[in-house]
């Protein structure tokens, strides 16, 4: 276990290692910046070949940056390779330096192209202030699987930058919500509030809008959320599932203050030439205002939208142009900017670095001259990380770096700000404050009440139960050091099977990638994959259990380890053998003659691989790490009137493996051996006091042993 422990260490540094390096190559770029001696204006999208500024001296200051970009990522991948030998920690808190003057949004698109406004707007003397406790109102739409897992991303890095309470408010479906509402709940980030709407419930509401675009339905959803979201709200920011954040949200919540008139929508012009029409022959785009409008950043005035009809104007819309269009293209930003054609004074039209727009063939590069002007980064092609861009690699860096982020570190308070009262935080509280620190075995009785985050279904999972009422889903758990043994268990085992996995964020990640490149486990869509994140000295094995053993969907489970393989046909062979409430421990002399189920009594120690209904008593969370763990479960199981049945036929074979960091220390550590000791004492006493006169025998049979 001390190699898993040094691992662990080991890949939370490099998870710091690759938070600092974009913060380093910011300071370089800045510096090298500095050096020209003078001040250096953001291009406009629009090209203006006519123009003064567009001279051989301007073009030889856009090879002297594109050089130095070449430079930096340069620099960039010798960083990563010096820090990730690094032994220190550190990271970065948010974007201080600001230099260069940026494009202040306006609601005149036209005089956004004509010329570029002078200084800086994210200095506090021209930047709106937000109030310090004020909270922010974020939207998402998110459905299925992958999309919760990118929410996590863009989540991290608001969290990372932020020093406001947020409020999230999620349009997901039911799988969704599931997830997310889960991770949240145990992720338990101080000053951070979570509503969820239901997605499904408001399919009818856009499914008479025929849509081409991968997003299907759900990309429709934004256009609904006047309707949606409560009443009483006033303002929120819409942001879709691929952005990342490199600053402070609360800049771009200010941003609202600079509306006015009849301003209600603030968006970002498209970086692409879609809305142009010019990109093939007969290409046939929405109508759009000039190069149209991007939707996966938006500033939303909902009290406006509403008194302005809003579900009215876009409904009215979409009905016109889809007579001649037919179907969307791009969802909901097809209709956006539609409205927006006819509509122009709704648009506050914001800086483009609010949504540098990384799909191919974009001009996002226009939107920075530095990556300290970058604030928002939104992976808006199919092709995510493997889109062409020049300073993709820093990019990708960047998004890596929240991606394999220790997301226990975002649990920090909001100095000044009080959290709203929650009631299982404060029952944690209580119950950790009644423990006594001084008690050599203080640290086993608090891994009890840690709660891991905790991220369901992380990859796809589809699979529906037998309806004959005999299915039975395998139940395991295992850490990165067990990994290989994932693809031999689903070759034996062809049936469902619930897996809780005990990984730290860089370690989920590499995991990802194991999965996504192995044929069998992609062929498999029946295996449910439940991320618990590390944290804490123990490993948690009970609770994972526990976690696999919730998340099962058939009648029956097979409580199994990792390194357990079953026999081939196994799981055919447990759905139709007659057997009732589980598997024990056997009389080995017998079971090899045996041609019928027979019955054994519990013994001491007794720990066998047992097949049970989904109801069955949890796993006790007092025992961590080695020792008793599947004892106890068992006992559990005996005192509750379960019968042990012995199936002949039925086997599993035991894969040699390295001996487990908790098992080294148990033999190693005698505070270890003294403090299972305790909990075992204490176990048996919580026996007695909830079954009684029954529970002796527990006791004498463990002093007999």
């Amino acid at each position: 276990m001390l190699g898993i422990c040094r691992g662990r260490r080991k890949f939370l540094a490099a998870s710091l290692t690759l938070l600092c390096i974009p913060a380093i190559t910011w300071l370089y770029l800045f510096a090298g910046s500095l050096e020209d001696g003078k001040p250096v204006s953001l291009s406009p999208l629009e090209s203006q070949p006519h123009s003064p500024r567009y001279t051989a001296s301007s073009q030889r200051d856009r090879e002297s940056l594109e050089l130095r970009m070449r430079e930096v990522e340069e620099e960039n991948r010798a960083l990563r390779r010096q820090l990730s030998l690094a032994q220190g920690r550190g990271h970065r808190r948010g974007n201080h330096s600001r230099t260069y003057s940026m494009e202040e949004g306006t609601g005149d698109s036209e005089n956004l192209r004509a010329g570029i406004v002078a200084g800086n707007s994210s200095e506090c003397g021209q930047q709106p202030v937000v109030e310090k406790c004020e909270t922010i109102h974020v939207a998402i739409v998110c459905a299925g699987y992958n999309a919760s897992r990118d929410v996590v991303t863009l989540v991290k890095s608001v969290l990372f930058h932020r020093r406001n309470p947020l409020h999230f408010h999620l349009i997901a479906d039911s799988i969704a919500e599931q997830i997310l509402a889960t991770l949240f709940q145990t992720w338990m980030v101080p000053a951070v509030r979570v509503d969820f709407y239901n997605a499904d419930e408001l399919k009818s509401e856009v499914s008479w809008i025929p849509n081409k675009h991968y997003s299907g339905i759900y990309g429709l959803m934004k256009l609904v959320l006047t309707k949606t979201l409560p009443a009483k709200l006033e303002r929120v920011i819409v942001l879709d599932t691929d952005i990342t954040f490199a600053t402070d949200i609360a800049e771009l919540w200010a941003v609202f203050h600079k509306f006015k008139g009849q301003q209600v929508l603030g968006l970002v012009e498209n970086q692409s030439d879609w809305y142009l029409g010019n990109l093939w022959k007969n290409h046939r785009p929405w109508p759009a205002l000039g190069r149209g409008y991007n939707t996966g950043v938006i500033l939303l005035l909902l009290d406006k939208l509403r008194k302005m009809k809003w579900e009215q104007m876009w409904r009215l819309t979409a009905e016109r142009e889809l007579m001649g269009m037919l179907s969307t293209s791009l969802a909901d930003q097809d209709i956006f900017n539609a409205v927006i054609k006819q509509n122009p004074f709704l648009v506050y039209q914001l800086p483009c670095f609010w949504n540098v727009q990384l799909s191919d063939h974009t001009r996002s590069e226009q939107c920075y001259r530095d990556v300290s002007d970058l604030k928002v980064i939104h992976w808006n092609s199919p092709k995510k990380l493997r889109v062409k861009n020049k300073h993709v690699e820093f990019f990708r860096n960047l998004y890596l770096t929240f991606l394999e982020y220790d997301g226990n570190l975002l649990r920090r308070e909001l100095f000044g700000c009080p959290s709203e009262a929650d009631v299982n935080s404060e029952n944690l509280q209580k119950q950790l404050s009644e423990l006594d620190e001084d008690d050599l075995c203080y640290e086993f009785r608090r891994e009890r009440f840690t709660v891991h985050r905790t991220h369901l279904y992380f990859l796809h999972y589809e699979y529906e139960p037998a309806s004959d009422n005999t299915d039975v889903t395998l139940v395991a758990q295992l850490s990165m050091d067990r990994l290989q043994m994932l693809e031999a268990i689903c070759k034996h085992w062809e049936g469902p099977i619930s897996l809780a996995l005990y990984l730290s964020d860089a370690e989920a990640q590499q995991f990802l990638r194991y999965a996504q490149g192995s044929e069998v486990l992609m062929g498999r869509h029946n295996v449910a994959y439940h991320i618990v994140y590390k944290e804490g000295q123990f490993y948690p094995v009970n609770l994972l259990r526990n976690v696999a053993m919730k998340h099962v969907g058939t009648p029956y489970m097979f409580l199994s380890d990792i390194d357990f393989l079953p026999m081939y046909g196994l799981y055919e062979y447990l759905r139709y053998h007659v057997w009732t409430k589980g598997h024990a421990p056997t009389n080995f002399a017998k079971w090899r003659t045996a041609t019928t189920p027979y019955r054994v009594e519990w013994e001491a120690d007794f720990e066998p691989y047992v097949v049970v209904r989904r109801d069955c008593p949890e796993y006790d969370r007092r025992f961590v790490g080695f020792g008793w763990n599947k004892v106890a479960h068992i006992m559990e199981l005996d005192a509750q009137e379960y019968e042990f049945i012995v199936l002949p036929n039925a086997y599993m074979i035991h894969m040699p493996h390295a001996p487990s960091f908790d098992i080294t220390k148990f033999r190693s550590n005698k505070q270890y051996r003294i403090c299972l000791k305790t909990l075992k004492e204490e176990f048996q006493q919580d026996m007695s006091r909830r079954y009684g006169f029954a529970a002796l025998k527990y006791l004498t049979a463990e002093n007999n042993s």
